[in-house]
């Protein structure tokens, strides 16, 4: 079942917003000179001057919780007591209100090796399939207030999801299927798109984008996969059998036709049949064939 996509409500933030340096310089020069003035010229009647003074300390210790440093490819989320301000991405020192609560969300790519899972194939076989992932966040508004969970544990669930999803869609290999149908083993990039779509049909709810997905594991399980090896290697056998007496009767023409055009010998019906008998114990035998000398005895 498809997961219905929100909408995108991510925002620039256009609020108050300065530079951490000139509001470093106020914070740390300008208020305590300020201060240090109104404290040794008030007089201590006027109780208004030593209100200001409190007010000034305390906006000197307040301040200090306004700054940040924001890198490239890393933005904030500005949530003012509960409510979405908007999402800054600009790179470098700044200031905001120290009451503005500044969510860090990367988005850098990152990178995740889902390890092999257990899933049975569309013809019921048990298959080991693991995959690497490569995702980014392009929406800050979803990955911070739709989903009630660290960013890489839902992608790891979904991507598990997503990958049993796909594997349970197809046969391991061409044994039991249509040779034209697509399986895991010859998919390929196929397989790789369809996995893509699946798992940006389930992440896209969080607002992040899948890079790149890849699988880098497959394999039989282990409780069948001595089984299947003899399949398939008894597959190849009868293959490489198959290719053998296709070869040793066109030798075996071939043979017949130069012998009758060269007039070399003239066999009849009968003595055509032992040669070509011969001729393929020859040429089929696993073993080298051991010549027998007839004596005339």
């Amino acid at each position: 079942m498809a997961m219905k996509q929100s909408e995108n409500n991510e925002f620039t933030y256009k609020g108050a917003i300065y530079n951490g340096f000139l509001m470093l310089f106020i914070n740390l020069i300008v208020i305590p000179l300020v201060i240090f003035g109104l404290v040794t010229t008030v007089p201590e009647d006027q109780i208004w001057m030593w209100i200001v003074v409190g007010l000034l300390a305390l906006t000197f210790c307040v301040m200090g919780g306004g700054y940040f440093v924001q890198q490239p490819n890393q933005a904030r989320v500005m949530i003012f007591f509960g409510k979405y301000c908007g999402t800054c991405r600009k790179t470098g020192y700044y200031w905001v209100n120290p009451l503005m609560t500044a969510k860090t969300i990367s988005l850098r790519i990152s990178n995740m090796d889902v390890a092999p899972i257990k899933v049975n194939d569309r013809v019921g076989n048990p298959v080991l399939i693991g995959m690497v992932l490569v995702w980014r966040v392009n929406d800050t508004y979803r990955a911070t207030f739709d989903i009630d969970s660290d960013l890489h544990s839902f992608v790891s669930i979904q991507s598990d999801a997503a990958l049993r999803e796909v594997t349970g869609m197809f046969a391991y290999d061409e044994e039991g299927t249509h040779k034209d149908e697509i399986t895991l083993r010859s998919g390929g990039d196929k397989i790789v798109e369809l996995l893509e779509a699946k798992l940006n049909e389930r992440l896209s709810i969080a607002g992040i984008e899948i890079v790149e997905a890849r699988i880098n594991y497959l394999a039989y399980a282990p409780e069948i996969a001595a089984v299947m090896l003899r399949r398939q290697q008894a597959s190849a056998i009868i293959s490489a059998r198959e290719k053998i007496v296709e070869g040793a009767v066109s030798m075996v023409k071939m043979a017949l036709n130069q012998l009758s055009e060269e007039n070399v010998v003239t066999l009849d019906e009968e003595r055509k049949a032992a040669m070509v008998s011969n001729l393929l114990v020859v040429l089929c035998a696993d073993e080298p064939a051991q010549p027998v000398v007839n004596t005339g005895h």
